[in-house]
């Protein structure tokens, strides 16, 4: 049975559960807008004591936290520029990601938008993660704020439907008397938490996988390719140009043959039809080699009986063939296992197959990400989990939590009103101008211009996609 029904049979029966929860004890729950609140008192007593027992090492930490504050508003803005930049002059990047820019994480949004490049997100993953991010976020709030003095009310939950997440809700006259320091301190908090948790759970995943996982293939970027001249192209699946350019609208196959300088190579019909229409004098082609004529696919997991677990065996086991030999070439492609008859091709008096693994440049934060996620597990090898799909399942969720921890790490920390990066940004702005002025000007200017840009990208997306 798919692990989907247990997963919606859970999101039904949990929502059953709040509903039931929420009514019985109605008296602590307060509507505003589209959340309820269910105020409680617990974890007050651990707040208070964490505040007051480690109070010499949290002081000195505040340095650090608020530190870390400004490290990932600057991080954020430049990703968020970068990006921006990147989607709004791309042709296809829109189209490609399928996912709006602004889109609530919610169960199933790889389903929802069809998109293959993200593992599974069930709903049990959502509700555990929204608690190993949430917890921590809140109670760190809470800690810096009983360090400073701030008093607080109550902790709690806000529902939204079977959604939910977690609060601590301070004195709004205590933290607006405090000085600029401790409130930076105490918005910066949260953040800095799930920076705590992604790096806990990234070691985590390290551990598991290398525990829990087995190289058993490799995956290949690429088909041999060449760069030809769009002039040079004279017929598409045989029919000679311009009529030949009518398939590239009706056609349902991933790949079409072209002939250009007398020799044959191979493109995907919406990139060649892409090229042609903006007028592009080059275009990047597949030259015609066993693997993309075969159209092979996954990760390549043995040719004939022998294993392949790692490039080096992937080479080796193609030049103990000559040119000219056939071979079954077995491959996983997303957990289905397909068989493919290769004839090896000759290139410069060997077998060759035309495949290819571009390797990635290591500049800059992508750089970075790649560097540590490859240390974690390269995605261009092909695991298999010795424990079954019990493994996978823990992989993916441990995969979303680090991703997830990241990803409110950074949007939190924008300088826009709904977030603690504008308040932090309006405390910051007014320290440095000493005018409180120009600190909410400089607040409402930012919060503005970010509120327009992510607009714009919505535009885009709807442009693109409908």
């Amino acid at each position: 049975m798919s692990f989907i029904i247990y997963d919606v049979t859970f999101l039904v029966l949990f929502t059953l559960f709040v509903t039931v929860f929420l009514y019985r004890r109605r008296h602590n729950l307060k509507r505003e807008g589209l959340l309820y609140l269910y105020r409680t008192k617990v974890g007050l007593r651990i707040i208070e004591y964490t505040s007051k027992r480690y109070a010499r090492i949290l002081k000195p930490l505040e340095y650090v936290v608020i530190a870390s504050g400004y490290f990932l508003m600057a991080l954020m803005l430049w990703f968020l520029g970068k990006f921006a930049y990147t989607y709004v002059t791309s042709p296809s990047l829109a189209s490609e990601l399928r996912v709006p820019v602004l889109t609530p994480l919610i169960p199933y949004i790889d389903k929802l938008f069809a998109v293959d490049f993200l593992p599974p997100f069930y709903f049990t993953y959502w509700i555990i993660i929204i608690a190993v991010i949430a917890i921590p976020h809140e109670f760190a709030h809470g800690i810096f704020a009983r360090l400073n003095k701030v008093r607080i009310h109550s902790t709690g939950f806000g529902f939204l439907g079977p959604f939910l997440a977690a609060f601590v809700e301070q004195n709004d006259k205590d933290m607006q008397k405090a000085k600029k320091f401790p409130q930076l301190a105490i918005l910066a908090a949260g953040t800095f938490a799930n920076v705590l948790m992604m790096v806990l759970f990234g070691i985590l995943l390290w551990l598991f996988v290398a525990a829990a996982f087995v190289p058993a293939g490799v995956y290949f970027n690429t088909y041999s390719a060449s760069v030809i001249g769009a002039a040079a192209i004279t017929s598409i699946n045989g029919i000679a140009l311009p009529e030949g350019s009518a398939l590239l609208d009706t056609t349902n196959e991933s790949l079409v043959r072209i002939e250009a300088n007398n020799y044959s190579y191979f493109i995907e019909p919406s990139r060649l039809k892409r090229t042609f229409a903006e007028g592009r004098p080059e275009l990047i082609v597949y030259e015609d080699y066993p693997a993309v004529r075969a159209q092979l696919q996954g990760a390549i997991t043995h040719i004939d009986d022998a294993p392949i677990t790692s490039y080096e065996s992937l080479r080796e086991a193609i030049v103990a063939h000559n040119p000219g030999e056939g071979v079954i070439i077995k491959t996983n492609d997303h957990g289905i296992e397909k068989e493919y008859n290769i004839i090896f091709a000759e290139k410069d008096g060997n077998a060759f197959l035309g495949i290819g693994r571009i390797p990635f440049d290591g500049k800059g934060l992508r750089g970075l990400m790649y560097s540590f996620v490859a240390k974690i597990k390269d995605p261009l090898i092909y695991y298999e989990s010795k424990i079954g799909d019990f493994g996978i399942f823990i992989y993916h969720l441990l995969w979303w939590t680090v991703i997830i921890n990241a990803s409110v790490a950074l949007v939190n920390m924008l300088p826009v009103g709904i977030f603690d990066g504008g308040r932090f940004f309006y405390l910051t702005i007014w320290g440095i101008t000493g005018s409180q002025r120009v600190g909410m000007r400089a607040f409402k200017i930012s919060t503005w211009a970010i509120v327009a840009l992510v607009a714009l990208l919505m535009l885009k997306w709807l442009v693109v996609i409908f």
